[in-house]
């Protein structure tokens, strides 16, 4: 059977050197900025964790420690994704022929199953705060909250341009972006102790807080789950992209379509196509590369069948 590459898959690539060079050094600059707002993020991160821990300790804040709790998991998260920010970039090896970037994928999982671990633990503690509150020193719990509120403000600054690149910096962010929120309620939650003594304010601010950080954590969750099972991504209808490829002259089907992400912004594609006319067979792939370009796919693996398989194919996929 002939094809247009070597092999039996015949493998398109769309674009020219210039462009992909110009895609190397863009994806460069940003990984250096990337990496720069983790490194400064996570020095915040960590000289807030000493002063909300030793702060919460003092004023007996549960708000405070649910707080100093998440900085500690993102002081975690955020060495995790600057180690993976590094690694992905190391080079493929004829083992890993995709290199480490799949590490990306499991530091955001690993993040947001953290957020949900230290969110069930905060509610677990508030709800027996309410049962019995205990005493709170309002007016260091406000000091420690507003330093918090600051740190956590520039953390979220340094990381916000990125935080939708990749699902590993989006993870980092939402840990700083919880801790932001949070401070926001302590801040609320020591207003409302000092004018009014109502105790019961410090573990309402912390469940408040943890229902808006469990939601970021959990559609975190899932879309990592849903790249790792490779999933169609969400943004791409496989109807229309069968349709696109049916639609190229020369196509007379398409079967065995799939379409995956690979890392962030790394969405593949294989598919078998017939094509009965072997001169139409180069035509139809570039056809394919300028069809499916725009809709985000560009690893793309198009194998060119003369006549129907479907017997073999399922002896092979039974």
């Amino acid at each position: 059977m002939p094809h247009s590459h070597d092999g039996n898959h015949a493998h398109a690539h769309h674009g020219h050197h210039r462009h992909h060079a110009h895609l190397q050094a863009e994806s460069q600059a940003t990984a250096a900025r990337t990496t720069r707002a983790l490194r400064i993020a996570l020095a915040l991160t960590l000289v807030l964790l000493v002063a909300e821990a030793i702060g919460g300790w003092i004023s007996n804040s549960l708000a405070l420690l649910a707080d100093a709790g998440h900085v500690l998991t993102d002081a975690g998260a955020l060495g995790l994704s600057l180690f993976v920010a590094w690694f992905c970039r190391q080079p493929v090896t004829p083992a890993k022929t995709f290199g480490y970037l799949r590490w990306e994928i499991l530091a955001a999982l690993i993040n947001g199953a953290t957020l949900l671990g230290i969110s069930a633990w905060i509610v677990v503690e508030a709800i027996a705060r309410l049962h019995s509150p205990q005493p709170v020193a309002g007016t260091l719990m406000l000091g420690v909250a507003a330093a918090g509120l600051i740190a956590n403000g520039i953390a979220a600054w340094l990381l916000h341009p990125t935080d939708s690149d990749s699902l590993n910096i989006r993870g980092a962010y939402l840990h700083i972006l919880g801790d932001l929120l949070a401070s926001v309620g302590t801040i609320i939650a020591a207003l409302v102790i000092r004018m009014t003594g109502w105790l019961e304010a410090d573990p309402l601010a912390s469940l408040l807080t943890t229902a808006l950080i469990v939601r970021g954590a959990w559609t975190l969750v899932r879309e990592s789950v849903d790249v790792l099972l490779e999933s169609t991504p969400s943004h791409i209808e496989l109807g229309k992209v069968r349709t696109a490829l049916e639609g190229i002259p020369g196509v007379e089907s398409v079967h065995d379509l799939h379409v995956w992400t690979v890392t962030s912004g790394v969405v593949a594609l294989s598919a078998h196509a017939i094509v009965r006319d072997p001169e139409q067979q180069q035509e139809v792939l570039e056809c394919a590369c300028d069809l499916l370009a725009p809709m985000g796919i560009h690893h793309i693996t198009v194998q060119i069948e003369r006549r129907e398989m479907e017997e073999r194919e399922r002896h092979r996929h039974p």
